[in-house]
């Protein structure tokens, strides 16, 4: 893709995404293994990074549409990079607790809060409506790219320098991304004035009636919300089933990690194909479907290299998953979703996902404390496929690249 500035875009999403996942293991092994957190406090510490979207993600949709994203981008990354480095200080202080932790996630959820949206509304500034969806690919390739890397590497870090020492690569990371963002031209269209306070709650139901009775992005919306609820649940699970059932250590759990980022890698080389030929609908379908065929393995495993390789399998098929429907879905509605309405669209979406989680991840640690960790691993498999069916059966199968562009139609 030849289009100014989206390659150091590509290079600072990518930087930071490589650290993201080094701390998303490191966060659950440093509160499972130092701080002896329970399944149920493991979802509540997940949960905490994505409650602020619950509470403000719908106004910062609005506050993002009224100024430029670019400095929200940047600042968002340095303040989330000092957050960061908090918790290895608290650790070698030696006055990080689970209250401390989980109040130091919920600050940087906040801070992600305002970037996520800004950053995605960001995107369109710099590539075309034609070669959105290809953009996305790239990011989501970089993704994977980074999850492979990052999430073998995080099992490494954690093993030999500890959990806090690969939270703090983490926040470097942000602050590299957050200097090559800064140094970034972007053609950010003009501001109009502000409208007055009183406005908002009008623009906050613009946004929502934009997404929800959108004759494809409601039906898409919905389906997405229960797959978030669903995987927040496992991976909740995931974590302690791997470690504590299976005795396995932190270094196998970031392999079969790593593994599902070579499964993210081969699904984004092939969406946008896929996505030609079948037509966005039913290519997202696709992988809706793989979600809870991955999924399915992990109840399955049992100690030993076979288990690990049936670990492996079921996070390679699921971030394959991950990898087809991601840049398609994220193309097709940048492109569906006139420019004002961006940063509401993403943030009502964006929110409304992070609530999902923030019922799902503590349900699935309750869940696998009350039935064991198989039986809850086997629900959330089951709501996937339930989810799965949900947006087989609606007018998005007939979602085609074709409806880019035409942003009026409700």
């Amino acid at each position: 893709m030849a289009v100014p500035g989206f390659g150091w875009f590509w290079f600072a999403d990518g930087v930071s995404i490589f650290g993201t996942y080094i701390t998303a293991q490191a966060l659950q092994i440093l509160a499972l293994l130092t701080l002896g957190a329970s399944s149920f406090e493991l979802g509540v510490l997940r949960a905490a990074q994505w409650l602020p979207y619950l509470l403000f993600g719908l106004i910062a949709g609005v506050l993002i549409d009224r100024y430029r994203r670019k400095p929200v981008v940047v600042g968002a990354d340095f303040i989330r990079a000092a957050v960061l480095a908090l918790i290895p200080l608290s650790a070698a202080a030696q006055v990080l607790t689970m209250p401390l932790l989980i109040g130091l996630v919920l600050v940087f959820g906040a801070v992600s809060l305002a970037y996520d949206v800004a950053h995605q509304s960001l995107l369109p500034s710099l590539v075309p409506a034609p070669l959105l969806t290809q953009a996305n690919a790239r990011l989501e390739q970089s993704a994977a790219v980074a999850q492979v890397g990052g999430q073998a590497g995080a099992g490494l870090l954690i093993k030999l320098l500890g959990a806090p020492t690969a939270i703090l690569i983490d926040a470097v990371t942000y602050l590299i991304s957050g200097v090559v963002v800064a140094r970034l031209r972007v053609p950010e269209q003009t501001i109009p004035p502000q409208p007055p306070a009183r406005e908002m709650g009008s623009e906050l139901r613009e946004g929502v009636r934009w997404v929800y009775r959108h004759r494809m992005l409601g039906p898409l919306t919905l389906a997405t919300h229960a797959w978030f609820l669903c995987t927040s649940m496992v991976s909740t699970i995931y974590v302690v089933f791997v470690i504590s059932d299976l005795g396995f250590d932190a270094a196998v759990y970031g392999l079969t990690l790593a593994v599902g980022g070579v499964g993210a890698i081969v699904g984004s080389s092939v969406a946008v194909r896929l996505g030609t030929r079948l037509g966005v609908g039913p290519a997202i379908i696709v992988g809706r479907w793989l979600a809870p065929a991955g999924y399915a393995l992990i109840p399955l495993a049992h100690q030993g290299i076979s288990g690990i390789a049936v670990l492996c399998a079921a996070q390679f098929v699921f971030w394959l998953s991950v990898g087809i429907d991601s840049p398609l879905e994220m193309g097709y509605c940048q492109s569906v979703t006139p420019d004002r309405l961006l940063g509401r669209m993403r943030a009502t979406m964006r929110s409304m996902n992070r609530a999902a989680v923030v019922i799902g991840a503590p349900l699935g640690g309750a869940l696998a404390v009350w039935s064991g960790q198989r039986t809850a691993l086997w629900i959330a498999v089951a709501g996937l496929a339930v989810a799965a069916a949900g947006l087989t059966g609606s007018r998005f199968r007939h979602a085609r690249l074709e409806d880019y562009g035409r942003s009026d139609q409700p």
